[in-house]
């Protein structure tokens, strides 16, 4: 319903022409900009209210008390479930986040919801067989679990943004079990929607817009001439192209199979892709709201060579 509004307002409203580069970016832009704004005050509405229930604190000591890497595990495994672009994944972190959830077990989460995906999967199981197909989804959930025990366990907590600490520190409201109605939970929901969607917003649109720019004018030509090649610099060479460009699984996938047409190496393309959707611009550009350079850096870096890793890895065994 929402991608037949967006087609309607854009190329029957406001008159933009199917097919074109500007066409296709206003309407990425007019179809992801209400889906992730629905999902972020969704997600942060659902937190607020289980914040009447349960405190930072109470959350933070329950994932306290599982194994080393049993919550980077579970945020992963979460994150394959959910098919999100890296955008449409940011939500669910701050909403995590906002919970006291350690920073690097929502890092997990956000690198595993857009990293492994359901259209990747079908991909390699049609093209090459479960064995492929198993092969990129036990290193996608890899680079996801170990990425966060990384950034976990180097302490960067003080490289959140502020006010993101302040929700982090603060308890839930001191409402006890049979003094407040559902009234008071939704009214605190709502109250949390207007803190974090609030300050938030503006960089998500920002994000999104940037995002359907490059979406409208990926050259495709030029990137399958460039990643047709299999030098030993192919795999970085196809991460930093993926970097600036920002889509889902789905929108990367006719941009993918022209790649492997022209012969490009799977593992390089497969690289170029996990860089679109899980390590994007407009990505980043969101996050700055929440994390401090530093912290985006430590968390780009990361992700990269994981990635790379993967892209490796494929080029070796295929």
């Amino acid at each position: 319903m929402l991608d037949t509004f967006a087609t309607w307002l854009s190329f029957d409203l406001l008159g933009f022409i199917p097919g074109t580069r500007l066409g296709e970016a206003v309407h990425f832009f007019l179809y992801d900009t209400p889906k992730v704004l629905l999902l972020l005050v969704s997600v942060v509405f659902l937190m607020g209210v289980v914040h009447s229930w349960i405190s930072p604190e109470r959350t933070r000591a329950w994932l306290a008390g599982k194994p080393l890497g049993m919550g980077n595990v579970m945020a992963a495994s979460l994150g394959i479930v959910t098919p999100f672009c890296s955008c449409s994944a940011v939500p669910l972190f701050i909403g995590f986040l906002s919970a006291g959830v350690p920073l690097g077990v929502t890092f997990s989460f956000l690198i595993a919801a857009p990293m492994v995906n359901e259209v990747a999967l079908a991909l390699l199981f049609g093209l090459f067989g479960g064995k492929v197909a198993a092969l990129y989804l036990g290193l996608g959930l890899s680079v996801a679990i170990v990425a966060g025990l990384v950034i976990g366990r180097l302490g960067l907590e003080h490289h959140l943004e502020d006010w993101v600490r302040n929700i982090q520190m603060g308890a839930a409201p001191d409402l006890g079990e049979n003094e407040i109605n559902w009234r008071d939970r939704l009214g605190h929901g709502v109250a949390h929607v207007k803190e974090i969607v609030g300050r938030v917003w503006p960089w998500l649109i920002a994000g999104i817009a940037v995002g359907a720019g490059i979406h409208g004018y990926v050259p495709a030509d030029l990137l399958a001439g460039i990643m047709g090649r299999e030098q030993w610099w192919a795999v970085p060479a196809a991460v930093l192209l993926g970097v600036p460009m920002y889509s889902n699984a789905a929108g990367i996938l006719p941009v993918i199979q022209a790649l492997l047409g022209k012969g490009a190496a799977l593992g390089t393309t497969l690289a170029f892709m996990m860089s679109v959707i899980a390590l994007s611009a407009p990505e980043m550009i969101i996050l700055r709201r929440v994390l401090k350079p530093t912290l985006i850096a430590v968390f780009a870096g990361v992700v990269a060579a994981g990635i790379m890793l993967v892209g490796f890895v494929f080029n070796a065994v295929l």
